[in-house]
């Protein structure tokens, strides 16, 4: 058998897994339930367990396993040590060495946006491409950032955390990062719908986002009707993304930027807006970068993890 290996992806709900071949292909993937009881002492041995069990389930040789790669939401460092997962309960230890006790297969760790974007860079939006940043459009603003091939990590890591670029002096509310006016405020799901709200309090005019609850499909789906309120908040969206994008290009200068996250099914639409304030903004050789959008969807942290390992 040629060598295969295990994509893990820990979320605060589930753990998705998936056992890959060396090209990428996928062999299996599953998922099992996140305990994040007891302040999360039950997640690595369900991990392993699930893995051992899959081994065994498909009579594979532990020699053919090349390891398991394992992306975890919080910051983790080049050496396999998370600075805290708080919706894991989990504090500082080293999550590699500990999951390699158990499995007793060589383990990568990385934080769960960087994996992400090492992903799609393998295997989605960014194929093809070397040097890559991914920006993950959820209830937060996740980021990654792939160069040469290597995820960029930094001293605590923390490389990548674009949701927490400063973006708005005036900014009053908090961010859940204790700061004020970060990114994430503005260009997450949830930051679309806090401007929609904001324009719909300054404005009397017409729109079909005074129709039913606001979320950012809704403002997305009102912006391809044409509707003027939703225009002007895709707008706001568009400039403060896409002048942060600038910024980032500025120190990293990717050959793509790949976006992701739930507010990316807006689709090629989205990118527009992005990509009009990305270029009035943009440093001159940075001006052609090219966006995509991601897809492998809820696979991605599976593909990259494997990917850490390959």
């Amino acid at each position: 058998m040629s060598k295969v290996c295990f994509g893990v992806d820990v979320g605060g709900t589930t753990v998705k897994l998936g056992l890959f071949q060396a090209d990428g292909q996928v062999m299996d993937k599953w998922e099992i339930v996140t305990r994040t009881q007891e302040k999360g002492k039950h997640i690595l041995p369900d991990i392993a367990a699930s893995i051992q069990a899959k081994i065994s389930e498909k009579a594979i040789e532990i020699q053919d396993v090349a390891g398991v790669g394992i992306g975890v939401p919080g910051p983790v460092k080049e050496d396999g040590t998370v600075l805290n997962a708080v919706n894991l309960g989990w504090g500082i230890f080293n999550v590699a060495n500990e999951l390699e006790k158990l499995t007793h297969l060589k383990v990568k760790a990385g934080n769960d946006a960087n994996v992400a974007a090492l992903g799609e860079m393998w295997q989605g939006g960014g194929r093809g491409s070397k040097n890559v940043v991914m920006i993950t459009l959820g209830t937060g603003v996740g980021g990654g950032i792939i160069h040469n091939g290597e995820i960029i990590t930094g001293t605590n890591g923390a490389g990548g955390e674009v949701g927490h670029i400063h973006v708005e002096d005036s900014e009053t509310d908090t961010c859940g990062c204790g700061k004020k006016g970060c990114l994430e405020q503005m260009a997450s799901a949830t930051g679309v719908v806090r401007l929609a709200k904001k324009a719909l309090e300054l404005s009397d005019s017409p729109s079909l986002l005074r129709n039913g609850e606001i979320s950012a499909k809704a403002v997305f789906d009102a912006v391809k009707e044409n509707d003027a309120l939703a225009i002007s908040v895709a707008e706001q969206f568009g400039k403060y993304l896409g002048t942060a994008l600038a910024n980032v290009a500025a120190v990293t200068d990717p050959e793509v930027f790949v976006i992701g996250g739930g507010v990316s099914k807006a689709g090629s639409i989205l990118i527009d807006y992005i990509k009009k304030y990305y270029v009035l903004r943009a440093f001159a050789a940075c001006k052609e970068t090219k966006f995509s959008l991601a897809e492998l969807g809820n696979d991605a942290g599976i593909f990259g993890a494997a990917k850490l390992v390959l």
